[in-house]
Formats: C-alpha cells, sequence, structure tokens
C-alpha cells in the first residue's frame, strides 16, 4: 500500500518518540479501494498533552474525547486520537465513559462497520480483525460484532451505513439491514443537524439514488422525511411516466447541480402533490401543490435544522418550479420571476427544471426553452430594481425639498415603475425632470 509523503512525515515524528502510529477509519477503506482519501485519520497511545510536546505549533485539541489536530502548511488537517474505550450509550448517540485504551487492538473493537475498523502502519502492513478485507472483496456494509449492540450505542451509525454504501457502491449485510430495520425508530435520538450532514452527503453520491431507496427499504425514510413516501404508486396523468415517488427520484438523479439544498429541492419538488391531489386514477389533478409542497418542504428543512438562508433556497426552488416558459412572455412577467426565484438561485432553479424535464421523459431543453434562458440573461441588464435607477433617494430630498421618509421611497418606487416599463427611460436626466412632477 502506497503511503503519501505528508503521512509518512506524520508518522515520522511519532516514531521519533518512540510512539504508535497506525492511520484508521475511511481512509484505509479508500486506500484500499483506490479512492481519493479526503480525511487522514490516525490513532496512538500517545495522549493529547504528549502529542503536544511533538507539535507544539500548528496544532489543536478541543474535543471533548481526546481528538488532536495537527494543522498542515497547505491547512489540510491530520486528526489523530489516542487509544480508546468507550462504555455506555445512554443517548444511543454519545459514550457515558471514554478511557484511554492500552492497545490497537481496543481502539479498533469500538468502529462501526468491518470496512472502516482496518488500520495500517507506516510499511503499509494492514491490521485487520474482522475480516474487513473479506468485506471490501465481497462489496459488504457489515457491523463490528453484534450489529444491534452498534446501532444502539451510536444511532446515526443507521444513516452511515446507508451513506457508505451508495457513496462507494457497496451491498448491506443482510443482517446488518435487518438490524437497521429493527433500529430504525432509533434516529429520532439523533439531532436534525447530523440526520442533515448523512443526508446531504446521500444526495451528493454518484448512487444519491440508490441511497434515498436504502432509506426507504430500511425504514429510516418514514422517519426523517415521511411526507415523501406519501407520493408512493400516487399515478399521474399527462407527459408523466411514473407515479409521483418515481418521479422525485428522476428528477434528483437527472439534477445536475452539486448544491445539497438545490438537490434536495429536487427531490421534493411534489413532496405537495398528494395533499393537493383531486379524483382517481389518471385523471388525478394536483393545483397549487408548488404552494403546499413549499410549506412541507420548510417544515422539513426545519426538522433537518436548515439554515435560514439553506431555507430560502428550500422554499424558493419548490415554490416557483411550476414557471412557465413561452415566447409570448414580457419582459415584466421574465423579472417577475427572477424576483421570485432571486438572481442567486437562478441557475439552480434551471438545474432544478432540468433533472424535472428529465425526470417526466421530456427532452432536456427544447427551442422554447434555450429562449427563456438567454431573456433570462438579457433581462438582467436592464433596471432590475429601484436601486438600479439613475437617481438615489438624495436626488429626490435635493429636489423635492424634504427629509428622509416614506415618500422618497414612494417617488422612487413609482419612477420604477415607468422605467420597467420602458427601460429606455432610465437616463439621469429624464428621471430627474420626474422627480419634479411630484412637486
Amino acid at each position: 500500500m502506497v503511503i503519501p509523503e505528508k503521512v509518512k512525515g506524520i508518522f515520522k515524528k511519532f516514531h521519533e518518540n518512540n510512539a504508535e502510529i497506525y492511520i484508521v477509519g475511511g481512509g484505509v477503506r479508500d486506500l484500499m479501494l483506490g479512492r481519493e482519501v479526503k480525511d487522514w485519520d490516525f490513532t496512538t497511545n500517545l495522549t493529547p498533552d504528549e502529542m503536544k510536546k511533538i507539535f507544539p505549533k500548528n496544532s489543536f485539541c478541543n474535543n471533548a474525547f481526546g481528538t488532536f489536530s495537527v494543522v498542515e502548511k497547505n491547512g489540510e488537517i491530520f486528526e489523530i486520537t489516542t487509544f480508546r474505550t468507550e462504555n455506555g450509550y445512554s443517548d444511543n448517540r454519545h459514550p457515558d465513559e471514554v478511557k484511554w485504551g492500552k492497545n490497537l487492538e481496543e481502539d479498533l473493537e469500538r468502529r462501526d462497520f468491518t470496512i472502516n475498523a482496518m488500520a495500517v502502519d507506516a510499511n503499509g502492513k494492514i491490521i485487520d480483525l474482522y475480516q474487513g478485507q473479506v468485506d471490501l472483496k465481497n462489496k459488504l456494509i457489515r457491523t463490528v460484532g453484534e450489529a444491534n449492540e452498534r446501532f444502539r450505542e451510536d444511532a446515526l451509525r443507521l444513516m452511515r451505513a446507508i451513506r457508505i454504501a451508495g457513496q462507494i457502491g457497496f451491498e448491506i449485510e443482510s443482517k446488518t439491514m435487518e438490524s437497521i430495520k429493527n433500529n430504525a425508530k432509533l434516529i429520532n435520538n439523533i439531532a436534525g443537524e447530523r440526520i442533515r450532514d448523512e443526508l446531504f452527503k446521500i444526495l451528493l453520491s454518484e448512487n444519491s439514488v440508490r441511497g434515498i431507496e436504502l432509506l426507504r427499504d430500511s425504514g429510516l425514510l418514514n422517519e426523517i422525511i415521511p411526507e415523501l413516501l406519501e407520493g408512493v404508486d400516487m399515478v399521474q396523468k399527462g407527459h408523466h411516466i411514473d407515479d409521483v415517488w418515481t418521479h422525485n427520484l428522476k428528477t434528483l438523479e437527472n439534477c445536475n447541480s452539486k448544491n445539497p439544498v438545490t438537490r434536495l429541492a429536487a427531490l421534493l419538488h411534489d413532496v405537495g402533490k398528494p395533499r393537493s391531489m383531486v379524483g382517481e386514477g389518471e385523471n388525478r389533478t394536483f393545483h397549487n401543490h408548488e404552494i403546499i409542497g413549499s410549506r412541507i418542504a420548510l417544515k422539513i428543512g426545519k426538522r433537518l435544522r436548515l439554515s435560514n438562508q439553506e431555507l430560502d433556497q428550500l422554499f424558493r426552488l419548490t415554490r416557483w418550479h411550476m414557471f412557465t416558459v413561452q415566447e409570448t412572455q414580457t419582459d415584466k412577467a421574465v423579472r417577475r420571476f427572477i424576483r421570485n426565484v432571486t438572481p442567486e438561485y437562478i441557475d439552480e432553479m434551471i438545474a432544478l427544471r432540468r433533472g424535472d424535464r428529465l425526470g417526466s421523459g421530456s427532452k432536456e431543453t427544447s427551442w422554447r426553452w434555450e429562449l427563456f434562458k438567454e431573456r433570462i440573461i438579457e433581462v438582467q441588464k436592464q433596471p432590475f430594481a429601484v436601486k438600479d435607477l439613475k437617481v438615489k433617494g438624495e436626488d429626490v430630498m435635493e429636489i423635492l425639498n424634504i427629509k428622509p421618509g416614506p415618500k422618497v421611497g414612494e417617488v422612487l418606487n413609482a419612477i420604477f415603475k415607468e422605467v420597467e416599463e420602458d427601460p429606455k427611460l432610465n437616463e439621469r436626466e429624464i428621471l430627474l425632470e420626474k422627480i419634479k412632477n411630484f412637486k
């Protein structure tokens, strides 16, 4: 196994101080799979205080469980944890007691899955106590030891199993999957932001749809986003060839955005259809489903502890995804669409709409769609808001001899309405004359 030079430097520092150190966790797994290692994690017999003597600068330890971090010159962080044992998990998330371990074997015993419970020394030798290499070869996710115990220790492992399976294209071993199903409700003991982080990783993975399907099969989706399941087997009419559930998955699959909130919006964009449904079978209608769906999406986003900005993005993308694309649309209508979505999210909305089109069985684009995208660009070159006028509030106050107040805004808004209808009016001399009309 080839160890990068930057990692060898860490090994060398520890060996110079007669200490043990090993690469552990997902980094070992990714090394063996030939994948890029994004996070290098190590374990050692040294305590944080002892490590601080080796790395007096560019290091820190602010973790209650003893994780020591070394910051490289390029900003990369290597996390090094003292051998440890853990006991009691009354909250299904954190150990009630953490003690320094005596050896590597004790440390590996507490880890989640066999493919994450291997270690590598400075010479590239693999220490594998739980047949992790066999499971790597067979592409299986299996817990270390008894599955129920591992998941009750840390219920976030329920989602982590799904996420890893989706990221690297593995299957979940049958007894492990059975245990996930039996313990699915434990996920409710996990903070929303932890669930969000795992969900975002699933949504951004190459196998995102498979990840969502595994969440459904395992019972976890029913605990974290039950609203999505209301669309299962709900037949649609017209150009839709799938039920609502399948269409949502296909929209996610075809959404080419790398923004996790946009990908969540793609998954949720039609979540309001079941609750807006009128009629039966192919005669069903879903009027105003985007309004109902945006409210549901906002509720889901709050459960997942999205930031206010992320909630705003999720709401706008689900609320306004049903925009029309016609060559007869006025510039004013296009500007109204941009205001609703906001210029910041236009590209994300285009990515969602692309996924929606392909997910409906339509072509990726059309001449009307391409024309609309061109008009979005052109319209934004025109005065788009009051701030784009070539006069300011100071001009209004000077000409009308008034102090700051509501009247200033009223005048600017009235002028902007005229400019919106005829952008050629946005010339300073013309607008100064118009202000005089308000005397």
